[in-house]
């Protein structure tokens, strides 16, 4: 994956925005305002900020070196994932979905509703 497919895959997804509020070398991916996935556009190393359910944070830090604490962020809550071409498009995919979901989950009813009409 490179960072145009992350990109495109990140605007996808309904109700998403992409901006760059800590710079213009930071660019985040939010659903109704709320931030599921940042990457660095400066960096060597290509890497994407995800939310993640904190139950499962200490399971895919130790199964994947590539899974690292969220940098710049809430470690319980956060991991980067640094994609070096050791983890599948898919599972990074997954990784995206989970971060949306779980971001998703913490709206509204009426602000889920509204995403749901989109798809």
């Amino acid at each position: 994956m490179n960072i145009e497919e992350l990109r495109l895959y990140c605007l996808g997804k309904p109700g998403t925005t992409e901006s760059t509020p800590f710079g213009e070398d930071t660019l985040v991916f939010k659903v109704a305002g709320k931030m599921f996935a940042l990457t660095s556009l400066s960096s060597a190393d290509f890497s994407v900020n995800l939310k993640c359910n904190p139950e499962k944070v200490p399971e895919l830090r130790e199964q994947y070196p590539q899974v690292q604490p969220g940098y710049h962020m809430n470690k319980k809550h956060w991991n980067t994932v640094i994609i070096d071409g050791g983890l599948t498009d898919h599972l990074i995919r997954e990784w995206i979905d989970h971060s949306y979901d779980l971001v998703v989950a913490g709206l509204s009813g009426k602000l889920r509703d509204q995403l749901n009409s989109e798809v």
